[in-house]
């Protein structure tokens, strides 16, 4: 077990490392990650259900396993703080995605992929990148959680007022089933099962493990969408790239801002900024290749797959980015303290 909780942790240390590398090996060898395409059964609401949406539901599921009553007793004696969180998270990139569309001129299908992107809750692995860069985890957590729990109304709300404008029509109750199916659900299961064996000693030890789970679930979906997309990556041309590093970047950016506007400390101010920028975007993958409505416009889960990829890499960029800023500090602090 103390094995494994290491190569956790070196997955977890090491995530976009692992997700680069998984990427490229499937680019060039797609049938490596042709599994995680396999479609299990088709329902009857949600549509197809495939081994990507088992390998998302035990990602969240892994999540739920994090949560415990304290984290709620969190949340409602910081009620503001998760509020602005939620706000900033389906107003700033919702709002950037459809901004984006319209002035690159995005075609329909595409401008509907990123406006899914916008519309998802908070990425999970934002958790892991909040801890790495010297975060509030608690609050990245919180917000996390509260976004996750409000995208089954939330997303396809968004996603149908927003994409109004396209000739896509857009239900929302597929993509509310399919959420509750690969998000709530197994967040649900694991933050029962984490209160009633909270203080079972072979499940904490086994809880350690969960960290690298997900890091390997996540690479896996990216795997599984650069198997069935990644050979149509320069087909729509680098319109697709220049939108996603947009989306992603400003969503940093005015996450950040969002924080500084309100008032909150440095490390809060770190946290909704990744936890805006980064999306969900293994769950709008999921979506917009498991959804029949999307069926008749592939291109969606393209751009989708392409933010899938750059979200994972350029969270961990930035949370690497914080860790060195604050290790200047403190050795260029050190060096004033020994001076005097």
């Amino acid at each position: 077990m103390k094995q494994l909780q290491k190569v956790s942790k070196i997955l977890s240390d090491y995530t976009a490392a692992v997700v680069i590398a998984i990427a490229v090996i499937t680019f060039f060898l797609p049938s490596m990650m042709n599994w995680v395409n396999y479609q299990l059964f088709t329902d009857p609401v949600s549509n197809k259900f495939t081994s990507q949406s088992i390998i998302l539901g035990v990602i969240m599921f892994s999540m739920g396993l994090t949560l415990t009553k304290k984290d709620f007793e969190i949340l409602a004696k910081r009620p503001f703080d998760i509020c602005i969180g939620a706000i900033a998270q389906y107003l700033i990139m919702p709002f950037l995605a459809f901004t984006i569309t319209k002035l690159l001129n995005l075609p329909d299908a595409i401008a509907l992929g990123l406006i899914l992107i916008g519309c998802c809750p908070g990425g999970v692995s934002s958790n892991i990148m909040s801890y790495l860069c010297g975060g509030d985890v608690a609050f990245s957590v919180g917000m996390t959680t509260v976004s996750t729990l409000l995208s089954p109304v939330m997303t396809p709300l968004m996603v149908s007022f927003l994409a109004s404008g396209t000739k896509i029509t857009i239900q929302g109750l597929p993509m509310f089933v399919s959420i509750i199916e690969t998000v709530i659900i197994p967040v649900a299961i694991g933050f029962v099962l984490n209160c009633l064996l909270e203080k079972n000693k072979t499940y904490k030890e086994i809880q350690k493990v969960m960290p690298g789970v997900a890091v390997l679930g996540l690479a896996c979906v990216v795997g599984g969408v650069i198997s069935s997309q990644g050979a149509k990556f320069f087909q729509s041309g680098i319109v697709i790239f220049i939108a996603v590093l947009l989306h992603n970047s400003l969503g940093y950016l005015l996450g950040y801002g969002a924080g500084r506007l309100t008032g909150m400390n440095t490390a809060k101010k770190r946290t909704i900024s990744i936890e805006v920028g980064m999306q969900n975007a293994g769950l709008a993958t999921n979506l917009a290749t498991t959804t029949s409505q999307f069926a008749s416009s592939p291109e969606s889960a393209i751009i989708c797959a392409v933010s899938c990829v750059w979200h994972s890499i350029s969270g961990t960029l930035l949370a690497g980015m914080f860790a060195q800023y604050d290790k200047h500090k403190n050795t260029e602090q050190g060096k004033v303290a020994e001076a005097k």
